[in-house]
């Protein structure tokens, strides 16, 4: 469980890390959106990726 929680988190970084070493400008264009965007719909976002982040790994988790 605890190496299954560490993979996730490096891999999380990984992901992140390339995001912002290839597209910085984009990165800077997202965060500035983000900003302008309510709490409430940043919620909503976050709430949807949360949920599609658990879909995936539900289905990964029931493939291996």
């Amino acid at each position: 469980m605890i190496a299954d929680l560490l993979l996730a988190l490096g891999l999380v970084a990984v992901m992140e890390g390339l995001a912002i070493a290839l597209l910085p400008g984009h990165i800077e264009d997202a965060l500035r959106r983000l900003s302008e965007m309510s709490p409430d719909v940043r919620r909503m976002v976050g709430l949807l990726i949360l949920g599609i982040g658990v879909l995936i790994v539900w289905i990964a988790r029931v493939i291996v």
